[in-house]
């Protein structure tokens, strides 16, 4: 968002989001338990990659040729690319900066807009993913949200994010959810789909 376009009322949210920001980082930090997981930020940070996540799944469809699992590979492949599309237009669109305590870089980003958390709202997809759409086994779910929220909060601690990025972050995971319920492919379309590209590729494939 650039700042010498804004309307000036959301000029003030901005400055007050940037405000809140410091203030609730600071205030994190005075608990060990936040302590301990500014010492995971750059682990979390890469376990949320969405270059790292698109490519692991899309590795683990090419290794993994199960077909009880087509329905859950080809879905959450689908949901991954509508996150990094949206979240890449929304910043496009928005294009806010990040912090300016945020001065490093990483092997492959972070790219240098803001608004939303691209980790935030795919930790919160891939929560929605494994809760709702494709349910793993219930004592999962609290090491999973456990998982998404460190991610989250992360992105504070880091100052990659100001707190307003990261709530639109979750809110449009959650979102994302909701989307990929709407377009939730069959058993049988997505066993036609990885049937279409693993046939003669993936190791262990039909012949």
């Amino acid at each position: 968002m650039d700042k010498n376009k804004t309307h000036p009322t959301l000029k003030k949210i901005l400055d007050y989001d940037v405000k809140l920001t410091k203030s609730f980082v600071s205030f994190l930090l005075n608990f060990v338990a936040f302590r301990s997981v500014k010492n995971h930020c750059r682990l979390l940070e890469i376990s949320c990659h969405g270059i790292a996540w698109l490519a692991s799944w899309m590795a683990f469809c090419w290794l993994i040729n199960s077909p009880s699992l087509y329905n859950m590979q080809i879905n959450m492949l689908m949901g991954l690319l509508v996150d990094i599309v949206i979240v890449a237009v929304i910043k496009a669109a928005t294009r806010r900066r990040r912090p300016t305590a945020d001065v490093e870089t990483i092997g492959i980003g972070p790219d240098k807009f803001s608004f939303p958390s691209g980790h935030a709202s795919r930790a919160f997809f891939i929560v929605g993913f494994f809760t709702v759409l494709y349910p793993l086994p219930v004592f999962m779910w609290p090491a999973l949200i456990a998982w998404a929220s460190s991610v989250a909060v992360s992105r504070l601690l880091m100052y990659r994010h100001h707190c307003l990025d990261v709530c639109a972050g979750i809110i449009l995971g959650l979102f994302e959810t909701l989307i990929m319920y709407v377009l939730w492919l069959g058993p049988e379309l997505t066993k036609s789909i990885m049937l279409s590209i693993s046939e003669d590729y993936v190791p262990g494939g039909p012949e």
